[in-house]
């Protein structure tokens, strides 16, 4: 890491201070061999797979699950969750979402799961031997999950399921599902194996930075009823309380976008030579750095007061974790377009690393609730008195 001045605040242990560094050198001499820039299905399958075992062999998703069940704490800690995704960002946006979706799709087992659900799923996460994926998003059902239509019967010792799910990130490649949907007493969360009859993989998605992301149906897919999360109708506590951890670290690999962007953006500024001086001479040019470096400091400061918060105290953060991922993605979006913009024509040149983190970072201001959806959190928070 180019800048570990951050890791000095007090937010953080002794232990996250050597797991940042110390990811940030594997990561530096395991990822180039895995990571490259082929877009095709089947290639980002295999790379994501790929890292996936990586960073199960490396003992990185160990931080995904509790101790318990091969973790490295007793619950989930979420400046680990932070540290790791802000820098396997910094690295590679393929790396951080593979590492994303592992804690993201076992998170509600973790939390909520029985012991045989967590004995069956959460060691094999943990390992990278199990892929797993969070199924909440429908085609009329994104920001207001609450309109959701998939339905879930009862029906003996086992659930129906029957309807869709979109924009399922890790859908095509996932073991399993964390599926919520509508059962009599409402929204209910419930695990689903891949290779559950009834389930199938409708449509592949492409997006400007790809990743494996599909389109589910399901078509009378009988799930039995021991795979239910916690108690019918409590669905929206799982799905809320999941996203109160991990929308904090959302804000997290935005930082690591940003920081490397300021990184490519100083590297060029000292070596552009351009009027008889360098870029970096420029007024103009040391504003948009002075910029640049204001916003990451100011978002790594709501990130991690967040996940410290989260933490220290053991209670919920919906209006912290609102306002560092509100913060944190739509200045990533600010700090990355003025990297692209110092580095001129090169900035929008395929091959670039800022034009690369340009198209990564677009996704981060709507999933797992979009920037708009974070002001009404945030408001409800404040006109509730929290």
């Amino acid at each position: 890491m180019s800048d570990q001045s951050f890791l000095t605040w007090p937010f953080f242990e002794h232990d996250h201070r050597v797991l940042a560094q110390e990811l940030d050198v594997w990561a530096g001499r395991e990822l180039p061999a895995i990571v490259d820039t082929k877009e095709a299905h089947e290639e980002v399958d295999q790379t994501c797979r790929a890292l996936v075992a990586v960073l199960g062999a490396g003992g990185w998703l160990r931080y995904c699950v509790p101790a318990e069940f091969g973790g490295v704490h007793e619950s989930l800690d979420v400046r680990s969750l932070c540290l790791i995704r802000e820098i396997l960002a910094r690295h590679s946006g393929l790396a951080d979402f593979a590492f994303a979706m592992q804690g993201l799709g076992s998170g509600a087992i973790s939390m909520f799961g029985n012991a045989d659900q967590k004995a069956a799923y959460l060691p094999a996460v943990a390992a990278g031997k199990k892929i797993a994926a969070f199924a909440l998003t429908e085609p009329d059902a994104g920001s207001d999950a609450a309109a959701m239509s998939t339905q879930l019967t009862h029906k003996g010792d086992h659930y129906l399921a029957n309807g869709q799910k979109t924009f399922i990130s890790n859908g095509g490649i996932a073991d399993f599902y964390t599926l919520f949907a509508k059962t009599d007493a409402g929204v209910s969360a419930i695990i689903v194996d891949a290779d559950t009859p009834g389930l199938e993989i409708a449509e592949r998605i492409d997006v400007i930075a790809p990743h494996p992301l599909a389109r589910l149906m399901f078509r009378d897919c009988a799930i039995p009823v021991a795979n239910l999360l916690g108690e019918e109708g409590r669905g929206f506590k799982v799905a809320l309380s999941t996203l109160d951890v991990f929308r904090t670290t959302v804000g997290a690999a935005a930082l690591g976008f940003s920081r490397r962007a300021l990184d490519e953006a100083l590297e060029h500024a000292r070596r552009r030579e351009m009027f008889g001086a360098t870029l970096a001479d420029l007024p103009l040019a040391q504003g948009m750095l002075a910029e640049m470096a204001l916003d990451v400091d100011a978002a790594a400061l709501l990130i991690y007061r967040s996940a410290w918060t989260k933490d220290v105290n053991g209670t919920r953060v919906t209006r912290e974790a609102a306002m560092a991922k509100l913060y944190a993605t739509d200045q990533a979006q600010s700090v990355i377009d003025k990297a692209v913009q110092l580095l001129g024509g090169l900035g929008v040149t395929k091959g670039q690393k800022v034009e690369e983190l340009y198209r990564e970072v677009r996704a981060l201001r709507i999933y797992e609730g979009a920037s708009e959806v974070q002001k009404i959190v945030i408001a409800r928070q404040l006109l509730q008195g929290n």
